[in-house]
């Protein structure tokens, strides 16, 4: 199973390692510098905003599907039919409450008919995988891989020949960038549909009240952990938008014309320029625009510990029916991705400044100071990713459930009070807490319930190893590349490298063992 588990795993990152680190890193931060920070930063609050009804669109049929088909391959004649009209039903239900509490909280018709194409949206990626599921129920991992790229090489290629290739004689804007990502999710869903649609037996839509209240009934636990761990990982950039003052384009206009001036370097005209711009920055939008430049490479390293969870969990399932041990996989999953995790994570806090300026051309310190929490944030996703998804597998919904909960309470707390004082930073570390507080519950939870040994030569291990890399990121940081225009990045090469080395050379990682479970499972 480990080596199947490992064969799997490389082809999903394959595909989506050539394809996504290019939407978000490539194709994203063009778009932003091209509509401007505050129109993308409204644009983000709003696509997080839609994130947080998911329950409805979903109610957890997702991640019961998988693991239902998973451990019963049979059932997908039976349920496809009226699974994907009880969908169909529930985004209705969806779209309709997005919009009233939208306009509850104040958004204005503006940015409700754009919260109307991102509630679309929403549904089509909720179809997406949810017909994807149903590839990975029945272990067809490489259709999975392709269909799970495919709306982004087709957004890329729209959006590159608008933004680069001046195919289109049209400006890109939030709304045109919106309706492109809703082609690109249509086209991937109706492939994504025919293709499930061929391995079932006989498909004919339709609607079965019993069965629907069934399904519910099954996954309302995975839809109550969707929704509590949605809020406490979205709701973040939507409180800045919202708490923070509206945006006062007066005083923007007037700051980028002061600084047209002659003056403008010398001081104290400088200072009082820099100051009315910080205050032009403080309202919620701007303040959401930078959250989104310092968030969006943590969203594209999540990436990776993402797919692990999708290979983990119909595997953990089938596991689990079988009474196979799930120790080795657990320890060998955890140590794949937290070794590049750390890798990432202390990197990027080094480097903060210098990643934020090669995406960026404007708000770069700002956005770095955010930045560096928010990376460390994926050394404690990567944690949540293995061990949530074995308790989520093993049907422990209910302490997941209650820690969820209280991370949310936990999460939008902090955020009300850091907030208005320490703006998109101050939600940053929130963020950061909230994610080490799930982390470490979930393996004690693991522990508990699994009575794995403690494995003590791992922990100091890991220890052993995060103080190398902190020390190899500082030995980096003095050699003379990084004085240079975009020289640094040989330095962040090399400190890449070397951590690397380092991880083999203390066996954080061993060749051999990977090997000997690709050859013999």
């Amino acid at each position: 199973m480990q080596k199947k588990f490992l064969t799997n795993l490389a082809i999903l990152l394959f595909f989506n390692l050539l394809v996504k680190p290019f939407w978000m890193l490539g194709i994203e931060p063009a778009v932003q510098e091209q509509v401007g920070n505050q129109n993308f930063g409204e644009f983000f609050a709003l696509f997080n905003f839609s994130f947080l009804l998911n329950i409805i669109l979903d109610f957890g049929i997702t991640n019961f599907n998988n693991k239902n088909i998973a451990q019963n391959n049979h059932l997908l004649t039976k349920h496809f039919s009226s699974l994907f009209v009880l969908k169909l039903i529930l985004a209705l239900i969806y779209i309709l409450g997005s919009v009233v509490v939208g306009l509850a909280i104040g958004y204005d018709t503006r940015l409700t008919k754009l919260l109307l194409l991102l509630g679309f949206n929403q549904f089509l990626i909720s179809m997406v995988l949810y017909l994807r599921s149903n590839l990975q129920g029945l272990h067809l991992f490489k259709t999975d891989s392709i269909v799970s790229v495919l709306d982004r090489l087709i957004m890329i290629t729209i959006c590159a020949l608008i933004l680069w290739g001046h195919v289109f004689k049209i400006q890109m804007d939030i709304m045109l960038f919106a309706y492109i990502q809703t082609g690109a999710y249509f086209i991937t869903a109706l492939v994504a549909f025919m293709i499930v649609a061929r391995k079932t037996e006989t498909l004919k839509l339709a609607w079965s009240y019993p069965f629907a209240l069934m399904i519910l009934k099954k996954s309302f636990p995975f839809a109550i952990l969707v929704l509590l761990m949605t809020f406490y990982n979205r709701i973040d950039a939507v409180m800045v938008e919202r708490i923070l003052p509206r945006y006062d384009a007066a005083l923007a206009e007037k700051v980028t014309h002061l600084k047209t001036l002659p003056g403008y370097h010398t001081e104290p005209f400088h200072a009082m320029i820099d100051r009315l711009d910080v205050q032009a920055m403080q309202n919620g939008a701007d303040q959401a625009g930078i959250y989104a430049k310092a968030f969006r490479l943590l969203d594209a390293t999540n990436m990776i510990a993402y797919l692990f969870s999708v290979i983990l969990l119909p595997t953990f399932s089938r596991m689990l029916k079988y009474k196979e041990s799930v120790e080795a996989l657990v320890k060998l999953s955890f140590t794949l991705i937290i070794t590049p995790a750390l890798i990432i994570a202390i990197g990027c806090v080094f480097y903060s400044n210098e990643i934020m300026g090669l995406l960026y051309k404007d708000h770069i310190e700002q956005a770095a100071i955010v930045f560096a929490p928010l990376m460390c944030c994926f050394v404690a996703i990567s944690t949540n990713y293995i061990f949530g998804t074995l308790l989520t597998a093993n049907g422990n919904m209910k302490q997941l459930n209650i820690l969820a909960a209280i991370c949310m309470i936990i999460n939008m707390s902090l955020n009300l009070i850091l907030i208005p004082y320490l703006h998109a930073v101050g939600s940053a570390f929130v963020s950061l807490a909230t994610q080490v507080i799930m982390a470490v519950s979930q393996v004690l939870i693991v522990q508990h319930v699994f009575r794995f040994r403690v494995n003590y030569r791992l922990i100091i291990t890991l220890g052993v190893f995060i103080v190398g890399i902190i020390g190899i990121n500082i030995l980096s940081k003095m050699f003379g590349f990084h004085s240079d225009h975009h020289r640094w990045v040989i330095n962040f090469l090399i400190m890449a490298g070397a951590s690397v080395l380092w991880a083999f050379l203390i066996k954080q990682i061993s060749i051999k063992s990977i090997f000997r479970m690709i050859k013999y499972g």
